[in-house]
C-alpha cells in the first residue's frame, strides 16, 4: 500500500477489524486476514516475502457479502467507495451464481463484493 492511514480508514469504514503495526495494516474479514505491507517494508530490497514485482496497486480481492444489495450500497456509500462496475452477474469462487459490485480502495486495489444467489450453494 502507499497510504496506510487512508487504507486503514477505508477498511474500517467497511466495518472490518483493522490492526496497524509498524510494518503492516492487517484487515480481518471473519476468520481470514489480509496483510497490506507498509511502504517502509515493501520498499526494502531485503524484503522478499511478496511477489517479486509487486507494487501498489496490485491487489484483486473478492469478498462474499452476506447482506442485501441495499446494505452493501449503503456501506460502500459510507466508505465513499465509487462503484466502477455492477451490479453484474458473476460466477464466484463457490462456483455458484451471484451478483458482483466492483470498487477500488484508496491505493487503487480492485475489490469485488459478491452476493450469492440461493445462499451460494455449489453448482453441480
Amino acid at each position: 500500500m502507499q497510504d496506510a492511514d487512508a487504507t486503514a480508514a477505508f477498511y474500517r469504514s467497511l466495518g472490518l477489524v483493522v490492526i496497524e503495526t509498524s510494518y503492516l495494516v492487517q484487515v480481518y474479514v471473519g476468520a481470514q486476514m489480509i496483510n497490506f505491507h507498509q511502504p517502509s517494508l515493501w520498499q526494502q530490497e531485503s524484503f522478499t516475502l511478496r511477489a517479486p514485482e509487486a507494487t501498489p496497486p496490485c491487489g484483486d480481492l473478492c469478498f462474499v457479502w452476506g447482506g442485501s444489495a441495499e446494505a452493501l450500497k449503503a456501506t460502500l456509500d459510507g466508505a465513499r467507495a465509487e462503484i466502477i462496475e455492477g451490479p453484474v452477474p458473476r460466477e464466484g469462487g463457490r462456483q455458484a451464481a451471484g451478483t458482483s459490485v466492483y470498487v477500488r480502495d484508496p491505493d487503487g486495489n480492485l475489490l469485488e463484493f459478491i452476493i450469492y444467489d440461493e445462499e451460494g450453494e455449489r453448482a453441480g
